[in-house]
């Protein structure tokens, strides 16, 4: 049987994405000894670059900040011959040679020919599209307590969210602020207990329960949070806060495969157990895909999944499937 003939310039797989699922899918790609590029995004940065501290990750009892266990994987990856870039993915489409077909990524630095794409795009905090949020970007709202944490030294701020992330930030938060005020839409929070249990037990943080976000208000920067009672929606409290966290959840950033591959209503890419999707050679890990849980470590388990999938995709295609 004849091979299929590869121009040289051709990827095994093109990896969208820098973040745990990205690296992991790198790791596992390159030590089978595929032809492997990763391309981060130039404009964004992985979610957990920003966490101050990850403390539920196997190996690390102590925890481990998110910046450095990242830059630990990427060592790791590029020890087996990943190749890393750095654009801003404008396009994907399907691209066929004399006898084989595969992929063309387009991006602000050059197009890009695979036989195979990972997408591990991620995710993005979600707004919560009230009056002032967008005006006070970088004036006071903020996604990141790890980057703007202290500049609110001795500060009152706003922690809005009841999940893990939040209340793991409103924590770190009051290693600087004088007062944390989480706001959250129900009477009890959905983070784990045992950060909940350190949130109760902190005289920094204040909770206001059954309330949402209306409005953000001040001069050249954040002043006060306006929030309304659920329960009772004629009751306003004003809160006087010079920031205001906003952890609600998350957007996936999958514009890009919107039309090439089978999206939920969310837009979270829809995925097999092997991490494929409904398009012919694109497979997708993380926290882009539709999912349970998205952590560090169920992210890092769909990185090898996909990359394994991925392996025996390409191998079929050339013919060397064992």
């Amino acid at each position: 049987m004849t091979k299929p003939q590869i121009p040289n310039d051709v990827y095994d797989v093109v990896i969208v994405g820098g973040g745990p699922a990205g690296l992991t899918a790198g790791l596992y790609a390159a030590r089978a000894t595929l032809k492997v590029l990763l391309i981060e995004g130039a404009a964004s940065a992985s979610q957990i670059t920003v966490t101050d501290m990850i403390e539920n990750y196997p190996g690390f009892p102590g925890g481990i900040g998110g910046f450095e266990l990242v830059e630990t994987f990427k060592r790791q990856a590029a020890q087996f011959g990943m190749e890393t870039t750095s654009a801003d993915v404008k396009a994907l489409s399907a691209k066929h040679w004399a006898d084989m077909k595969g992929w063309e990524v387009a991006t602000s630095s050059g197009n890009y020919n695979a036989l195979a794409v990972i997408i591990a795009t991620g995710a993005q905090w979600r707004k919560l599209g009230v009056p002032g949020e967008e005006a006070y970007i970088g004036k006071g709202v903020s996604n990141c307590a790890t980057c703007d944490g202290p500049f609110y030294r001795n500060r009152d701020v706003v922690v809005v969210g009841g999940g893990d992330t939040a209340i793991q930030e409103a924590i770190f938060l009051t290693n600087f602020a004088k007062k944390v005020f989480v706001v959250h839409r129900r009477d009890r929070l959905r983070a784990t207990g045992i950060l909940q249990k350190r949130a109760f037990g902190n005289e920094k943080i204040a909770f206001v329960w059954n309330a949402v976000v209306e409005e953000i208000t001040g001069g050249p920067f954040v002043e006060t949070v306006r929030v309304r009672d659920v329960k009772a929606p004629e009751k306003f409290t004003n809160i006087p806060a010079e920031g205001i966290f906003i952890f609600i959840g998350l957007t996936p950033n999958t514009d890009l495969v919107r039309g090439v591959c089978d999206l939920d209503k969310q837009g979270y890419i829809l995925t097999d157990p092997g991490m494929r999707t409904t398009a012919a050679g694109i497979f997708a890990c993380g926290d882009c895909i539709q999912k349970l849980l998205r952590q560090v470590i169920t992210a890092c388990g769909d990185g090898a999944t996909a990359a394994h999938a991925a392996q025996l995709y390409i191998e079929d295609l050339k013919g060397e499937a064992y």
